[in-house]
């Protein structure tokens, strides 16, 4: 398998050399981390058992967001907290997608611009809540920010995991809605770019380009909702792309593979530079926060939470227990010494260190 850390190490060069006044300092800080993942720049983890005396010793890992070796475990509990919200009712998957002729825009405004269509998603679905005739309450939505296309092209896009249902907290009812469709397409569409164009002449933004009279929205049903938030959670959390997708690294270019929606595997080709250029696209700004839940499914109501589930009469799922930090020879009891190297990499807590892959039993 090749790796993304030794590509970034025989072409980074060249890429600064070339996009230096486009690189942000975010995307210097995702190449540092992926270069220094898993070796002793990173620091070291030292195991010890009390009971056979065996002492292991294992690189730290960068913990990245954009490091394809590094979030697995995250997104196996994000996967593991929405799944302790999903009801016993049909689910959707709504997908939101910006124009191409907008995307040079969003590209050069990602913090505000990002950050108002995951909002502006959400006000859109909450209104449709309110004013459909069968729903007349409150929705919950899991919402997620994609930027890259399966391509790896910048393709800015929200999905939306989404309950067919709403709930009345006046009168604690929940109203759900059967059937194929949740909200019509196009008027999502009308709705979500009318809200788009208001923040944009607020922003005091604006294209040259022609805009496309319709926007593409996508909602179909996903029946219980946990297919999609697995795949949403794996893709969320799985890095821009996998090491494994990367199929070779020769004569100054890199080639890698991709799925199209029908399920055609396809590969693409590119020299070493603009392989890198093309997933720098995609770091995200600082502290920025691409999944977000809305309505009854935010943290903040776990009431209704308590309530929907009364309502159903489903009991409230505990969490999975963590594995406890044992000896990998023994079984026994161990201690552990983290020793970051790097003056900016916090050390991982014992759990961390378990979830991350570490050695143990």
């Amino acid at each position: 398998m090749i790796r993304l850390a030794d590509i970034i190490e025989e072409f980074r060069p060249a890429l600064e050399a070339r996009y230096s006044a486009q690189l942000l300092p975010g995307h210097l800080k995702a190449l540092d981390a992926i270069q220094r993942c898993r070796t002793e720049e990173s620091g070291t983890a030292s195991v010890h058992c009390h009971d056979c005396e065996i002492q292991d010793t294992f690189s730290l890992s960068c913990g990245h967001r954009f490091c394809p070796q590094c979030q697995h475990a995250a997104g196996e509990l994000w996967i593991e907290r929405q799944r302790s919200k999903l009801l016993p009712c049909d689910y959707f998957l709504i997908t939101i997608t910006l124009p191409k002729q907008l995307r040079p825009l969003v590209y050069d405004h990602q913090q505000v611009a990002y950050d108002q269509l995951i909002k502006l998603t959400w006000e859109t679905l909450s209104q449709f809540g309110l004013s459909d005739k069968k729903l007349k309450g409150k929705l919950g939505a899991m919402i997620v920010l994609h930027t890259h296309s399966r391509a790896l092209s910048f393709h800015p896009h929200v999905h939306v995991v989404i309950p067919a249902g709403a709930i009345d907290t006046h009168i604690k009812v929940w109203r759900p809605k059967k059937g194929k469709f949740l909200f019509d397409e196009k008027n999502l569409a009308k709705v979500f770019r009318g809200k788009w164009f208001q923040m944009m002449k607020e922003q005091g933004w604006k294209v040259k380009a022609t805009l496309p009279k319709e926007w593409i929205v996508d909602c179909r049903r996903v029946g219980n909702g946990d297919k999609a938030l697995t795949y949403l959670g794996r893709y969320l959390y799985r890095g821009v792309i996998r090491e494994k997708d990367i199929l070779a690294c020769e004569n100054g270019k890199v080639t890698f593979q991709y799925t199209k929606n029908d399920g055609t595997i396809k590969t693409r080709k590119l020299e070493g530079v603009d392989f890198l250029r093309l997933l720098l696209r995609h770091v995200l700004p600082k502290g920025f926060r691409r999944s977000r839940d809305y309505g009854f499914l935010h943290g903040n109501n776990k009431r209704i939470i308590h309530l929907l589930h009364l309502i159903f009469k489903i009991c409230i799922p505990q969490p999975k227990k963590r594995s406890s930090l044992r000896c990998k020879h023994c079984g026994g009891k161990v201690t552990v010494a983290v020793k970051p190297n790097h003056k900016k990499h916090k050390p991982p807590s014992p759990q961390t260190l378990l979830n991350m892959g570490m050695p143990m039993q």
